[in-house]
């Protein structure tokens, strides 16, 4: 695997070394000592999956308080995603910046998003699967979130949501005071 450190830092692009031959290729897709090497959590105890069946789906942007903490690893297993991460951590010096990147079926990237930042993504084409593994159990009781369009956090999107829960629609704006990272 090749880790690539984002804009914002503790947050990685991973790539898969494949190796090719005539039947396809085998690569590496999660190995707990260069996740160690890297100073990066290597206990995953909870994993899930997304489907989602139209393109222009929108999921996030969500969180876990600092009660609740949680870091996880992205991957587009099927179909294409523009993943994005939003920096909580005030005493950052990237506090409220955004970076955003395409995960796909064909790319094979994976994205490490760190605890204390915010994750969401669109989907960009039909039937669009990704899979997380996440450091902690989810605590429903930390979960948070904001408007996927936040005026003061200028993400940019490639598309309007055509698909949004009543939920991820209806977040007001971050509030600095919600998150306590």
């Amino acid at each position: 695997m090749k880790f690539h450190e984002t804009p914002l830092p503790g947050a990685y692009i991973i790539e898969l070394e494949p190796h090719t031959d005539e039947r396809g290729f085998f690569a590496r897709a999660w190995c707990e000592h260069e996740f160690a090497a890297h100073g990066l959590p290597t206990r995953f105890p909870q994993c899930n999956l997304s489907r989602n069946t139209r393109a222009g789906t929108l999921r996030g942007m969500h969180f876990q308080d600092a009660a609740c903490p949680e870091a996880k690893v992205v991957r587009a297993v099927a179909g294409t995603i523009h993943d994005v991460i939003v920096d909580l951590r005030p005493s950052s010096p990237t506090f409220l910046e955004w970076f955003g990147v395409e995960l796909s079926e064909e790319n094979g990237r994976a994205l490490f998003v760190p605890e204390h930042f915010a994750h969401g993504f669109l989907t960009t084409q039909d039937r669009t699967d990704v899979f997380y593994h996440m450091s902690e159990f989810f605590r429903p009781e930390g979960a948070r979130g904001f408007r996927w369009n936040d005026a003061r956090l200028h993400i940019e999107w490639p598309a309007v949501p055509t698909v949004i829960s009543d939920r991820d629609a209806h977040y007001e704006d971050f509030d600095p005071g919600r998150c306590h990272a």
